[in-house]
């Protein structure tokens, strides 16, 4: 595997000008090839506990509401991962070779001051994506604590801390610190955390796989659920919308996976064990995710199916000494049973969503806040501040809707990070032809200074045409033109394609006018 020569040196042999530059700290250092010892296998187990998580489990309940039956939504997940596989393995390349994290490798395409642009978008969406992974993580505490101690549930009853209840309020703020502890471990701490996490979660929730279906005796009524779209134009509209938000489930790691593969010991490594690990874990995942809530439904006949894609209701419900609706006993009759069930469970639910939320939500911001200011913003001060906008942002009201989620928040995102990833392939790949000078992405007054108005058109031409199907959707305008609201389903795509297009087209036109030794 060959090297750049300057992501070849360690920190001290850097030239003193990088070093004393006010766009460089160690956590942006280029990672020499000495400390570059993630495989196959790491790779592999980050994406697998990543996406075994909630959000993931949720995906194929979300599609099933809006009318897909199963395997339509299972088509639906896989194929987006596909897709949303060639941007991450595209953006992931330069990482490797040259050993930069993503804030800092966007500052060959959109300038030393121009990169604070798209690591800041990058970073808020994934405080957003941080806050709805603690939410989710609390409520698991909030279920566990209600088994053994049911008062926690009436704890100030009718009080609400914007919107959440006391106890959920609780526990929201014990599982915030847990991830940031965590993060103050440093990069190697995730490493490990990934490693032993990954099968322990895949274990885990194939138990649950094998206790509900032997207690349901089959798989349930849900595989033989019909499509609400019986032909290919009413199903159409619907796949395209859910298409895009698969996409944009993961698009934020299109983006910053260079965070992750400056540690690979070569391309090999990185690219077959990231195609291994997301598209056929999110279609393995999301498939139990099926199997669990149609074999849950024969369990619970009671039960409302759009609570049956809620693992946490789940395991309220089986640690629950009451009976539920439907049935003539508890569902675990032994209290012991109940216990072990409770503590295994929410364990699981516990270290799938730290192992997501620190790999996924905090690496990345905790890098892109360091860069708005190096000198002053650590790895850990950036992740600290990622903690607290998550707080901020409320994530369990975006939660509330499964519209709102879908159409909403993964819409958007998709909208608002794929030209950013078409910007970055396009300039790497089509403009650069994959060279870099490494040391000139770290000096304020070299051949990236300031901002390139290119990137910043093609941004600005990739995302607006999106906009106002964006604000119908979420309600902000009660109507899109219809042009604009027939592109919108398209969005990430769109939003690639422009940006990608617009800044190859300018860029070359740009360089071919500049003397070969003023490149950029």
């Amino acid at each position: 595997m060959q090297h750049d020569a300057a992501c070849e040196a360690s920190p001290s042999d850097l030239p003193a000008d990088v070093l004393a530059s006010p766009l460089y700290n160690p956590d942006l250092a280029p990672v020499p090839p000495a400390r570059r010892n993630w495989s196959t296998y790491n790779f592999a187990a980050l994406w697998i506990s990543m996406a075994h998580c909630i959000p993931t489990y949720t995906l194929a309940g979300g599609l099933m509401a809006v009318g897909m039956n199963w395997w339509q939504a299972l088509a639906t997940i896989g194929l987006g991962n596909l897709i949303v596989l060639i941007p991450i393995l595209l953006n992931a390349h330069p990482g490797t070779k040259y050993g930069v994290s993503f804030p800092v490798l966007a500052r060959a395409s959109f300038g030393t001051v121009g990169a604070n642009v798209p690591a800041l978008l990058r970073a808020l969406v994934a405080c957003g994506w941080f806050g709805i992974n603690v939410y989710i993580g609390g409520e698991a505490l909030r279920t566990f604590l209600c088994t053994f101690w049911p008062s926690f549930a009436g704890l100030a009853e009718g009080t609400t801390l914007a919107g959440l209840s006391v106890p959920s309020a609780i526990t929201f703020l014990i599982f915030w610190a847990m991830n940031i502890f965590i993060v103050y471990r440093g990069m190697n701490a995730v490493r490990v955390f990934e490693n032993w996490a990954a099968p322990l979660v895949l274990v885990l929730a194939a138990g649950l796989l094998w206790w509900v279906v032997e207690r349901a005796d089959g798989v349930g009524p849900l595989l033989s659920h019909p499509s609400k779209f019986p032909t290919l134009g009413e199903f159409w509209p619907v796949f395209v919308i859910s298409l895009t938000g698969m996409i944009g489930f993961w698009s934020t790691l299109a983006l910053n996976i260079p965070d992750f593969t400056r540690f690979g010991r070569g391309q090999r490594e990185q690219a077959v064990g990231q195609a291994l690990g997301l598209p056929t874990t999110m279609i393995a995942f999301s498939a139990m995710a099926v199997v669990i809530t149609s074999a849950s439904a024969a369990i619970l006949p009671g039960a409302n199916l759009s609570e049956l894609w809620n693992p946490e209701y789940l395991l309220g419900v089986m640690t629950s000494p009451e009976t539920p609706s439907g049935l003539s006993g508890p569902l675990i009759p032994d209290a012991a049973t109940r216990a072990i069930v409770a503590i295994v469970s929410v364990f699981g639910i516990v270290i799938a969503t730290l192992s997501v939320n620190i790999a996924a939500n905090v690496v990345s911001p905790a890098q892109d806040f360091a860069n708005l200011a190096p000198r002053h913003i650590s790895f850990r001060t950036g992740g600290l501040i990622t903690g607290i906008l998550g707080i901020l942002c409320m994530p369990w009201k975006l939660m509330a809707d499964p519209a709102t989620y879908l159409d909403g928040w993964l819409g958007g995102v998709g909208a608002l990070l794929g030209p950013i990833a078409g910007i970055m392939i396009a300039d790497y790949w089509l403009v650069r032809r994959q060279q870099l000078d490494v040391h000139e992405l770290f000096r304020p007054s070299g051949a990236h200074a300031g901002s390139n108005p290119v990137a910043m058109l093609a941004l600005a031409l990739g995302v607006l045409p999106n906009l106002p199907g964006f604000l119908a959707r979420i309600g902000a305008l009660e109507s899109a033109p219809a042009f604009f609201a027939a592109i919108y389903p398209y969005a990430w795509f769109s939003g690639v394609a422009i940006s990608a297009l617009v800044y190859t087209l300018l860029m070359r036109r740009q360089r071919a006018t500049m003397p070969a030794s003023t490149h950029p």
